[in-house]
């Protein structure tokens, strides 16, 4: 009697435990699938523990190369997009398997680069480098897929090919020209006489009496302060356009984390950051001035920099226009003509200033040819290799 109670309860009791048991197996968690294709992680490598960790942006220090664990897998493509400078490179397993011939936007299938010998199956790892810049890690994206052919063979991107670049932030562009263009036109009707006296070209060659006045004249009057902000909106819309399609401005990136789609964002930046470099060199001016003892030349130095970039500014809304029109077309060529422009711009500005400063004082002194030097051909060359040579 007692055995049978016993084996009874035995029973109950393995009818109780097994449904928790089995509900406890249901609710176990599965392993995370293996990624496929790329993703917003990205790693860098930690010299001292000789090994790979999570990249965080707003906590470590930009890096030169980044890396990423990709799964691949047997048979299929794994396409990706990405715009990259000049000499930026990508490895695989360690291996050299991509250099970008010029700046511009790739597409490429790295499957089909894996390194000979290496299985298509598991976990490949991806490394971006630059020898000189950060490599734009943003613009790293997963493509389409590939599309299936009526006879069912797949289009596999085996090299990677320049994407044409089209007109992003067209409709910005138009709406900043033409703000531009209203506000020459309604400082042209109502000053007149100080619009004529800056872009003339007898003035700017030094063959007219308006030259002088310019520089006998206040400097930081309503006219020019509203022009200043003209041409500072010009050159920052000419420099967002030619770039926008490559990468930014590499100090800018290190400064101001301005996402690739703010269009409006970054004209705005860029045009805050020339306007008060244009206004801010007066102070640097004088600063250096009273370091080599030519102060009475400062105010002179000023007003022909601030004449010779009002008048070459009138000119960069074209270079503009011949962007929106002929970018899709001639890419390299508008960029090399974009670029070309830009550094007439800054060396003219210094021949025109030297030249003014020459006049006064001879430039065969060593001592003012320092001085010019210092304040003009240094901040020159600075400007030429961040803005144009930087691509």
């Amino acid at each position: 009697m007692r055995c049978s109670l016993f084996i009874r309860n035995l029973w109950l009791l393995l009818l109780g435990v097994l449904p928790l048991a089995a509900g406890a197996a249901e609710y176990r968690r599965l392993p995370p699938p293996p990624r496929s294709g790329l993703t917003t992680d990205w790693l860098i490598k930690d010299p001292a523990r000789n090994r790979l960790i999570l990249y965080l942006p707003n906590y470590h220090a930009p890096e030169q190369a980044y890396y990423q664990w990709l799964s691949v897998r047997p048979g299929r493509p794994l396409p990706i997009t990405f715009t990259a400078r000049e000499n930026l490179s990508l490895f695989l397993n360690n291996q050299l398997v991509f250099t970008a011939p010029a700046p511009a936007s790739y597409t490429l299938d790295l499957a089909a680069l894996l390194p000979a010998g290496t299985q298509q199956g598991g976990l490949h790892l991806l490394c971006v480098w630059h020898p000189e810049a950060v490599p734009n890690l943003t613009s790293f994206q997963n493509a389409l897929p590939p599309v299936e052919s009526p006879v069912g063979a797949r289009e596999v991107l085996t090299a990677a090919q320049p994407r044409p670049r089209g007109h992003q932030g067209q409709n910005v562009f138009l709406g900043f020209l033409l703000l531009i263009g209203l506000g020459y036109g309604g400082l042209r009707a109502t000053y007149q006489p100080g619009f004529a006296r800056i872009y003339q070209l007898e003035g700017l060659w030094g063959k007219g009496t308006a030259e002088q006045d310019f520089l006998v004249k206040p400097t930081l009057t309503w006219l020019n302060l509203v022009l200043v902000l003209l041409f500072a909106l010009s050159f920052a819309l000419l420099l967002v356009a030619i770039h926008t399609n490559i990468e930014n401005i590499v100090i800018l990136r290190r400064l101001f984390d301005v996402a690739e789609s703010t269009i409006v964002v970054k004209v705005l930046l860029y045009t805050a950051l020339v306007a008060a470099f244009v206004l801010g060199k007066y102070l640097f001016l004088e600063l250096m001035g009273y370091i080599f003892d030519v102060a009475e030349l400062v105010t002179i130095q000023y007003r022909e920099f601030i004449r010779t970039v009002l008048f070459m500014g009138l000119f960069l809304p074209g270079v503009m226009l011949l962007y929106l029109g002929l970018n899709r077309q001639l890419p390299e060529t508008v960029l090399w003509v974009s670029n070309g422009v830009v550094s007439l711009l800054l060396v003219g500005t210094v021949w025109r200033v030297a030249r003014t400063l020459h006049r006064k004082r001879s430039l065969l002194n060593l001592h003012l040819f320092s001085y010019l030097c210092a304040t003009e051909v240094i901040p020159l060359v600075v400007l030429l290799k961040l803005i144009v040579f930087t691509y």
